[in-house]
């Protein structure tokens, strides 16, 4: 069974057509927008690995062209073998590091100064009861769980704008800005969801609400839902392309509660 994926839009666009599929545990959606709305070319990209007992994922929405994600898919794939003895180590420390050196490395920021654009960049790292992210832009994570749902709490990231990584470059300037951070999974079925812009601002903004989302995962297998969104969004005639990748995950470690609580019980 394959246990790697990796796609950019200059390589098929999907304009017009639908991919659902599944590598392992993980699903992948792709629409690359309606033509019929002006869509004429896709300029996002995704890489996924799998591993025993962790999942990395990446997905980039690029402008101008796809030179800049297609930049970072090849750079991840050059370091894949150190970053995946990396992910065999306790924690996210050595990896989120490891990312970080090489994306300010001279040889990366050379070769994004030769690019043409530049592209939102997020990272999500699934090890045990914890997921990792790095974000870089206006791509958008979520973490659904019925502990977490019924308190409001869905997205895992902020979206930032002005934030990218090629000829515009957050890594060239005197302080790189990114967003990064460790979620503590929830015990039982977590969903972990990834996608950019173009499935929240698609005409009528069908999934601009979170809820939205989880009604869909919560009744369906990743795959069938992920091909209702993306009817949903074709439907509603959106130009810009959409990029999906989700799992879930079984957790069985009882996640942090109140004191009072554990008292009480």
């Amino acid at each position: 069974m394959s246990n790697k994926f990796s796609w950019v839009g200059s390589e098929k666009d999907y304009i017009d057509k639908k991919y659902v599929h599944s590598i392992g545990r993980v699903a992948i959606g792709l629409f690359g927008g309606n033509s019929s709305a002006g869509q004429y070319k896709n300029e996002d990209g995704c890489i996924v690995w799998i591993g025993e007992v962790w999942e990395f994922a990446a997905i980039l929405d690029a402008h101008y062209s796809a030179e800049s994600a297609e930049l970072i898919i090849q750079t991840l794939k050059e370091y894949e073998y150190e970053l995946r003895e990396l992910l065999s180590m306790p924690g996210f420390h050595n990896v989120q590091e490891k990312l970080l050196a090489i994306f300010q490395s001279d040889k990366f920021l050379g070769q994004c100064k030769k690019v043409r654009g530049e592209t939102a960049c997020l990272i999500c790292i699934r090890k045990d009861n914890y997921l990792w992210w790095l974000s870089i832009g206006d791509c958008v994570a979520y973490v659904f769980h019925p502990d977490f749902t019924a308190l409001g709490q869905f997205q895992l990231n902020q979206r930032q704008f002005y934030e990218w990584i090629g000829q515009v470059n957050t890594f060239e300037k005197a302080v790189p800005c990114f967003t990064s951070g460790i979620r503590e999974l929830r015990k039982g079925i977590n969903h972990i969801f990834m996608a950019t812009d173009g499935l929240l601002e698609c005409p009528g903004e069908p999934f601009s609400n979170p809820v939205d989302i989880v009604e869909i995962l919560d009744v369906n297998q990743v795959e069938a839902a992920f091909s209702l969104l993306l009817n949903k969004i074709e439907e509603c005639k959106v130009r810009d392309s959409t990029t999906m990748i989700g799992w879930t995950v079984d957790i069985s470690q009882q996640g942090s509660i109140p004191s009072d609580v554990v008292q009480n019980e």
